[in-house]
């Protein structure tokens, strides 16, 4: 037997879903003779039907995938959804990059490897975003030193003038 008609008034009568409605097994004689929803509401008041508990959600698996986040773990690629950027803003890695290069120029200033001149040349094509990183700003510099060499070495082999035609080889 599945009384439908009276678990569905039974239901109304509680204001809840048909399937936290909960009936006495013992009797359901009386129940499968309420036709009416006076006879429900009879049945309600004397317990034989009764609205079960709702059932909340469990918060373990909630607190523990938390716990995990703030270990730094479930961060992969299959995690993420948006660009790099909404994520880790673009202006933030730039103002890392720029911070780096000005750094690594002061350090270099202040060791003498570069003069005031090349100092604030190099400031300012690092403001520009001339350079990608800091290692690209120390191969622009060995470059700098090795074109100076070069054209040290050429003035030597050939004095103030070069031949026409003549290039300076590195």
């Amino acid at each position: 037997m599945e009384f439908a008609a009276q678990r569905r008034l039974a239901a109304k009568v509680l204001k809840c879903g048909e399937s936290r409605v909960w009936m006495d097994p013992t009797k359901l004689g009386e129940i499968s003779q309420a036709i009416t929803t006076a006879d429900v509401r009879r049945l309600i008041g004397s317990g034989v039907i009764v609205a079960a508990p709702k059932i909340g959600l469990s918060s373990g698996r909630k607190k523990y995938i938390a716990e995990q986040k703030r270990k730094g773990r479930r961060k992969g690629k299959g995690s993420r959804k948006g660009r790099i950027g909404t994520r880790f803003s673009r202006k933030r890695s730039w103002i890392n990059i720029v911070r780096a290069q000005r750094k690594l120029l002061k350090e270099l200033f202040a060791a003498g490897k570069v003069d005031k001149h090349l100092y604030k040349d190099l400031y300012r094509k690092s403001g520009g975003g001339y350079f990608r990183s800091r290692a690209h700003v120390q191969m622009h510099i060995e470059e700098l030193a090795k074109s100076a060499a070069a054209k040290a070495e050429a003035k030597e082999k050939f004095g103030k003038k070069r031949p026409k035609g003549q290039q300076v080889t590195e």
